[in-house]
């Protein structure tokens, strides 16, 4: 059986971590946070005192960092996975980090006898727990297919997206460029229905049965009527930092993502005036502008 292991163990990464638990791999993993490695421990992990020691006592290690300076780190670093092991094995790339930065990561990874798949996922909090993760995975078919049962662990869904390193990155870019539109819409269809005397449940109800309706929208508008803006999984900074991926690989390739940019503003309002929120918290922006908020179960 594959020894796996994970970096980071967040929202993201304490996921990963549970469901390659649960399908019987034997999983080393590190963070920062005491309290989250003291979770893991109690799921059946075995903590790791740093970096280099999942990287001694792992063969296919996830990496579910914030950003591209960390996964270098983590990777490359003085004390990183490569640095860590001998050739064989594979680092999983989970981050969402620019794609330049997964390409550059992976040129330096050439020869060291380590393999690199990068895989941003998809699914939030529900799908990295629940094991239902959307995978974009881009690597040699050979590798794909060696590791494939440590990623069906934790993906419902893996697509080959390509070959290179950064690809997946790229395609992960787009699709946040939407998942980051269709919030910010439904943020402002909910306050002017709450302008306009729509309760939430009502609202609730005609949205998620049309053609309007999807998981995106749906979760959105849910946790917007519930009052839910703190602490379900889906962290601001999360969203923003994809939404400046995607606009800097629109502006690295000259095309306009109007409507991506101003959700951009909308979460960039929303991080602003409530640092410690969830995605959702975004709505509360534009609530406080015109004085009304939307209730499941009516105007309060």
């Amino acid at each position: 059986m594959t020894r796996t292991g994970v970096i980071g163990l967040g929202d993201m990464g304490s996921g990963l971590a549970r469901n390659l638990i649960a399908n019987g791999f034997d999983c080393t993993g590190y963070d920062l946070s005491a309290a989250r490695m003291a979770a893991f421990a109690d799921m059946g992990g075995k903590p790791a005192r740093h970096v280099a020691e999942v990287g001694a006592n792992a063969d296919a290690v996830y990496v579910m960092v914030m950003n591209g300076d960390q996964a270098r780190e983590v990777i490359l670093g003085k004390t990183g996975l490569v640095a860590s092991r001998a050739p064989g094995g594979v680092v999983l790339l989970t981050a969402t980090i620019k794609p330049a930065e997964a390409r550059a990561i992976g040129a330096e990874m050439a020869g060291c006898g380590i393999a690199l798949i990068d895989s941003p996922v998809s699914g939030g909090f529900p799908g990295a727990q629940g094991g239902t993760l959307t995978m974009m995975a881009s690597a040699s078919d050979a590798v794909l297919a060696q590791f494939a049962p440590v990623m069906q662990a934790v993906s419902a869904t893996i697509h080959r997206v390509g070959t290179e390193p950064g690809m997946g990155q790229t395609v992960k870019a787009c699709l946040q460029s939407l998942i980051g539109s269709i919030f910010s819409a439904t943020f402002e269809a909910s306050v002017l229905a709450a302008k306009a005397g729509v309760p939430g449940e009502v609202l609730y109800n005609v949205f998620s049965t049309s053609g309007a309706g999807c998981g995106v929208a749906n979760t959105a508008l849910e946790n917007i009527i519930d009052r839910k803006f703190e602490g379900t999984g889906s962290h601001i900074n999360t969203m923003h930092k994809d939404l400046t991926i995607s606009l800097s690989m629109a502006e690295d390739l000259g095309v306009p993502l109007h409507t991506a940019s101003s959700a951009m503003q909308i979460f960039h309002a929303g991080k602003s005036k409530y640092p410690n929120g969830d995605n959702w918290v975004c709505t509360r922006v534009i609530e406080e502008i015109v004085g009304a908020e939307l209730h499941r179960e009516g105007a309060k």
